[in-house]
């Protein structure tokens, strides 16, 4: 590597294995322009064999690399230290190089359910047989590290590998198992379930926790186990062995309520924006369990999954009721009797207040977003009541404000131009684009007619 000492090389090459996948994948594209004889151009082509290392790496040990990732230390699942993973690859390339080049070459022409897999799966066998002697020092240290990790470690992992053919297998199926299930489909699935049994009678809930970690959503999980068991009742899994994949689905809904429940309607639109995430998931998590599971009416399974979709409406609609306080400070305005009657009419003695906007932004992106979850959720009447009230609110305020730059009652048309660009950014989100365009240029035009080079600012 040109303008690089042989010392110096080996650093960068111990901190590029030592780098997560995503940061490792992340400097290959940052130095894809970086070439001839340059020292960024060596560490390009040491990134390059790097990521083409563990792309052999990840497909021939696919079953459980899933479950070698950072901050998956939970005793609640199966998972190991990543590092696991490195040190079985490195004992693997060190005691059976021919092995791994003809898994190489298999992976060059490689066509999921048309390519023998066996290469792959020999390289598996051999490294659960180098963690099971302990003699080479990589197979050593990364039985060590398992054990370290929790008890039984490495027994756990020979136990993940002896699956690992089942489950490269199974994995192919997954997105058919998960998108639409039929007779034929959940057949399947009994078929690959009755499979990793034979292996070992403890084998069902690692077959599935396995299976879940190459999910995208591993809560999905739940669907397959409901296929296998046929959509049992919830007096049946939960007697079951399997009954954690529900159980855990649902402490997963209860943590995502609280998330909801903790919005912080100050830390802007993508605060409100993953709420509203939140939200649309905790009602797919719902729904999920619903299909999956026979629930009972009351008590049990069933009745904790009715206390959360109360939950889920209660804190949705609970946020929705500050509608009306929060869009008052973002467009305050203040009452003046006319005639008999009192009306209110916006203030326009000081700028907008940063704070409140970024409150009201928050909570109409909150709005929004919960849009295509609101009919499931049950709050989409609550919903539908609270954007046309604000919608009528904005209404009025841009009216009354246009009125008076028109009659000449604006101290300050600057202010009224920061305020009617607030109300035009509402009504963006509140309802479309065009929306806050229609404010934005009658906003201009009365403010043109006062002042010829005041204008509102497009955003």
């Amino acid at each position: 590597m040109s303008g690089l000492s042989d010392r110096k090389i080996e650093i960068v090459r111990h901190l590029v294995e030592s780098a997560p996948d995503k940061i490792v994948g992340g400097l290959q594209n940052a130095l894809a322009a970086a070439s001839g004889d340059s020292v960024l151009a060596g560490v390009r082509r040491l990134v390059e064999s790097e990521v083409a290392d563990r792309r052999l790496r990840n497909a021939v040990l696919s079953p459980i690399a899933p479950l070698c990732v950072a901050g998956a230390a939970d005793q609640d699942h199966i998972s190991f230290p990543p590092r696991v993973l490195a040190l079985i690859w490195r004992g693997l390339k060190e005691t059976c190089p021919t092995a791994i080049l003809k898994a190489e070459r298999t992976l060059v022409d490689y066509r999921a359910d048309v390519t023998s897999t066996e290469p792959f799966d020999i390289l598996v066998s051999a490294a659960a047989d180098g963690l099971r002697a302990r003699e080479q020092r990589d197979f050593a240290a990364a039985a060590d590290l398992a054990d370290a990790s929790r008890e039984d470690g490495t027994e756990l992992l020979l136990s993940c590998l002896a699956l690992s053919s089942i489950i490269r297998e199974a994995t192919l199926r997954l997105p058919d198992w998960i998108s639409r299930t039929t007779e034929e489909r959940a057949a399947a699935a009994r078929l690959a379930y009755k499979d990793a049994v034979a292996i070992s009678d403890d084998a069902g809930p690692r077959f599935f926790e396995m299976l879940a970690a190459q999910l995208a959503e591993p809560w999905t999980i739940l669907r397959i186990v409901s296929a296998v068991m046929d959509r049992p009742t919830e007096h049946y899994l939960a007697a079951s062995e399997f009954s954690v994949f529900a159980e855990q689905l649902m402490d997963l809904i209860d943590r995502n309520l609280t998330k909801v429940a903790q919005l912080d309607l100050s830390g802007g639109p993508q605060a409100g924006r993953d709420a509203g995430a939140t939200v649309e998931l905790i009602t797919l998590q719902i729904a999920e369990i619903e299909n999956s599971v026979d629930l009972g009416k009351e008590g049990g399974w069933g009745g904790r999954v009715q206390k959360q979709k109360k939950a889920l409406a209660g804190v949705v609609e609970g946020r929705l009721r500050e509608a009306d306080k929060v869009m008052g400070q973002a467009l305050p305005s203040h009452s003046v009797r006319v005639a008999r009657s009192m009306k209110s009419l916006p203030r326009f003695t000081s700028e907008p207040e940063e704070k409140a906007v970024t409150r009201a932004v928050t909570l109409l992106t909150f709005i929004e977003s919960i849009r295509s979850s609101a009919n499931y959720g049950g709050f989409a009447s609550t919903r539908a009541k609270v954007v046309e009230k604000m919608g009528e609110t904005i209404d009025d305020y841009v009216e009354e404000a246009l009125s008076l730059l028109r009659e000449g009652e604006v101290a300050d048309p600057e202010i009224a131009r920061a305020f009617l660009t607030v109300a035009a950014d509402c009504s963006t989100l509140l309802r479309d684009p065009r929306s806050g365009d229609v404010i934005r240029r009658r906003a201009t035009a009365a403010l043109g007619a006062i002042k010829p080079t005041a204008g509102i600012a497009a955003e």
